[in-house]
């Protein structure tokens, strides 16, 4: 990794970013799980009316997003910027996995909380938004699984990540997968296989968030040596 100061104020940075991603995207749920979100399965007719309801309580988590997207960007471009060197060194390029799977996940997410606005805003919404949305969500774990792995194992390799951090990286990763893959299932109705993805995204955002720690704070040595 770089010492020089550009570089090292610019990991830091990424590093915050990192800590409020995960903070905004906390804060948006907050807004909207304590009134009642659907749960995924949930009855079309039902996450309608609640969003419908609700319109006043969807804006706010909406106008948080984009900070959230922004920040999820700053920190995948940091991580980026900050093991490429190693990689390099040793041919892998798992940090490049990991940046394009937050892509494509604020991508996916972008759609998701579009939709929710709709259903919020639109005069006799149509219930088949709502599927479409939880299909999304639970989908969404492909490319949140794709980011875990991708920036675990490069952390890994270049001295960010430590065993611990890792171990919560790849049950995550694991979640996430086997949330995005029971997709069927689990909009199939309201039960327990949903989860499966909830607990998944919990661990995700503590990842994010000791992820950021270990940027701002600076790392040991990488794994593999120079020669």
């Amino acid at each position: 990794m770089t010492d020089k100061p550009e570089g090292e104020g610019f990991r830091r940075l990424a590093g915050l970013a990192g800590i409020g991603f995960a903070l905004v995207i906390v804060g948006a749920n907050l807004i909207l799980v304590p009134a009642g979100l659907p749960k995924p399965g949930t009855d079309a007719d039902q996450a309608v009316t609640f969003f419908q309801d609700h319109r006043d309580l969807v804006s706010p988590a909406l106008a948080l997003t984009p900070a959230a997207w922004f920040c999820a960007v700053l920190f995948g471009a940091g991580v980026l910027a900050t093991l490429r060197s190693t990689e390099r060194d040793i041919g892998t390029g798992w940090s490049m996995v990991g940046f394009a799977g937050l892509l494509l996940q604020n991508a996916t997410f972008t759609v998701i909380v579009g939709l929710r606005y709709a259903l919020s805003t639109a005069a006799g919404a149509v219930p088949a938004l709502w599927v479409l949305q939880d299909a999304l969500l639970a989908l969404n774990g492909t490319f949140l699984a794709l980011a875990l792995v991708g920036f675990t194992l490069a952390g890994k390799v270049g001295g960010l990540v430590r065993t611990w951090h890792a171990a919560i990286g790849f049950l995550a990763t694991a979640m996430q997968f086997a949330g995005a893959v029971l997709t069927p299932w689990v909009i199939d109705g309201p039960g327990t296989l949903g989860w499966v993805g909830l607990s998944g995204w919990l661990l995700w955002v503590v990842w994010f968030v000791a992820y950021g720690i270990a940027l701002v704070r600076g790392t040991p040595s990488p794994a593999v040596q120079r020669p």
